[in-house]
């Protein structure tokens, strides 16, 4: 018995200790497991980006049992990976620059104007962050987060030495995640039945392999001239849709695609959970900066809706105001939910190729807008 009692001390004596001189501790920490198995619920369950909230939820667990073995590992890789010159956040557009098409975009470059009306809530919402208290650098790094758009909302969060990364971290993927929940009650908010049953024409026009290698090459001239600070970002998502237009480097293209992207998101969840710690994260402004975070996307969203009807008073051709929410940066998620809006309202509504266009042309303004943030504040 006395053997027995020996053991339990050893095994469990450090764990004791720490719970008896900070028992709220223990209780944040249980409240940190809790939050941990709701997003690896929402990952099976709901099958919410799983390859993201995944580790997310399984490292905020393990960051935070008692005396972790595992906190010393994540930090380093969090040192290694993000610190480090954003490394991973870098990495994986390449990925996300691989994946994306940019014909329905070159088809149509006025869904640019999509794009770009969709950041419209980043700068609402940075004034509204200011106004609320928090410091100029803090604001518009929780500004981001309503590009949905999580690579970028870590780069500018990290470049700006916010205090409140691992919130903003945690904020923009859970949104990003939510898309197929909030937009949808947002797009029917702003818009009648009969915009949304308004059928657009593909025009089909092809765009040649000239062009669409000249694209990431002249966007990034471009951005780099308008928005210095931008280029890192800009520039490995243009490289990365290099890599797939210009036809030499097929098997690269796959791999950047697969498993590159599928890699660094697995390792940049488990990486973000190292600021999940209960100590720094369960506080009252990570609750203020989770809403503020979904203003933003709300408001994201609605300014996109609502560009595309202010563009219906004066165009003969109408546009379906639904793909204006659409230029937030979650791609491919938003343009899904996009067509499938229009699909529930007339089965032979399709969107898709319309709100791709606009999905590809928010996640280059999404950056544009985080590059002009930091031009403005960190250069």
């Amino acid at each position: 018995m006395e053997f027995i009692l020996e053991f339990i001390n050893d095994l469990f004596g450090s764990v004791i200790e720490s719970v008896q001189n900070d028992p709220v501790l223990l209780i944040k920490q249980i409240a940190m497991w809790i939050i941990g198995g709701l997003l690896i619920y929402l990952a099976i369950k709901k099958e919410m980006e799983p390859s993201l909230l995944l580790p997310m939820g399984f490292g905020a667990i393990l960051i935070n049992l008692p005396e972790s073995g595992a906190k010393e590992v994540i930090d380093l890789l969090f040192e290694i990976g993000i610190d480090n010159g954003e490394l991973m956040p870098l990495i994986l557009f390449i990925g996300i620059g691989a994946m994306i098409d940019f014909t329905p975009l070159l088809r149509n470059p006025k869904y640019m104007i999509f794009g770009a009306a969709a950041q419209f809530g980043i700068f609402f919402t940075l004034c509204l962050a200011s106004f609320l208290g928090f410091e100029l650098n803090d604001a518009a790094s929780i500004a981001i987060i309503g590009a949905a758009d999580g690579p970028t909302s870590i780069f500018v969060a990290n470049v700006l030495n916010s205090n409140y990364t691992a919130a903003i971290m945690v904020a923009a993927y859970s949104y990003m995640a939510l898309v197929p929940i909030i937009q949808p009650a947002v797009i029917k908010l702003c818009t009648t039945r009969k915009e949304r049953l308004i059928r657009m024409e593909d025009n089909g026009k092809p765009v040649s392999k000239t062009t669409r290698i000249l694209f990431p090459v002249i966007v990034t001239i471009i951005v780099g001239i308008v928005a210095p600070d931008a280029v890192a970002l800009i520039g490995f998502l243009m490289f990365g849709n290099l890599i797939r237009e210009c036809g030499v480097l097929n098997s690269l293209s796959e791999t950047a695609q697969k498993v590159l992207a599928n890699l660094i998101t697995i390792f940049l969840g488990i990486t973000i959970s190292s600021r999940m710690a209960a100590a720094e994260f369960l506080q009252w402004e990570t609750l203020l900066i989770m809403g503020l975070g979904l203003f933003a996307f709300v408001f994201d969203t609605f300014g996109g809706v609502m560009i595309a009807k202010l563009m219906n008073l004066f165009t003969k051709k109408k546009i379906n105001p639904m793909i204006g929410a659409a230029g937030i940066s979650a791609f491919p998620m938003s343009a899904r939910v996009v067509n499938k809006l229009g699909l529930q309202e007339d089965d032979q509504n399709f969107l898709l190729m319309h709100a791709v266009g606009v999905n590809v042309s928010g996640q280059v303004a999404s950056v544009i807008a985080g590059g002009l943030i930091l031009s403005f504040l960190a250069g």
